[in-house]
């Protein structure tokens, strides 16, 4: 069953020299499929990726961002894991690397945190610390 759910997004970049946050409250829809949960809405131009659906998928010690739309994206996150994962913008697609820190995951019968901080490779050379921060509660 799908619930309807606000959702609270901040999320910063970091690459040594200058730190970029960004903070979006929404609404989405929450809902699980066996072991794993989900969290869907829908991104605006506050994230420069209007036009693009993100899905939140959830598992035991593993998140997975999934965007389809203007932008497409997999991103894969795991405590300690390195992992490649592709990237696609209005100019090209490229692969790059993702290695999380830090990846907290508390879920409750009424919602959820998510904290994660990891590290973006591009050609081999990290691009920075970045983090996000995504809580959830039903409506």
């Amino acid at each position: 069953m799908k619930k309807d759910i606000i959702i609270s997004l901040k999320g910063s970049q970091n690459d040594g020299e200058d730190k970029d946050e960004i903070e979006l409250v929404t609404e989405g829809l929450y809902y699980s499929e066996g072991t794993s949960h989900f969290v869907t809405y829908n991104e605006t131009e506050v994230t420069g990726m209007e036009g693009t659906t993100t899905t939140v998928k959830i598992e035991n010690n593993k998140v997975t961002m999934l965007r389809s739309g203007q932008n497409n994206s997999q991103l894969v996150f795991e405590k300690g894991q390195r992992h490649i994962c592709s990237y696609e913008t209005p100019f090209g697609a490229f692969a790059i690397g993702i290695t999380s820190n830090i990846l907290d995951i508390d879920l409750t019968e009424s919602g959820g945190v998510i904290s994660a901080e990891y590290q973006v490779e591009i050609n081999n050379n990290t691009s920075g610390i970045n983090s996000f921060h995504l809580q959830f509660k039903g409506c």
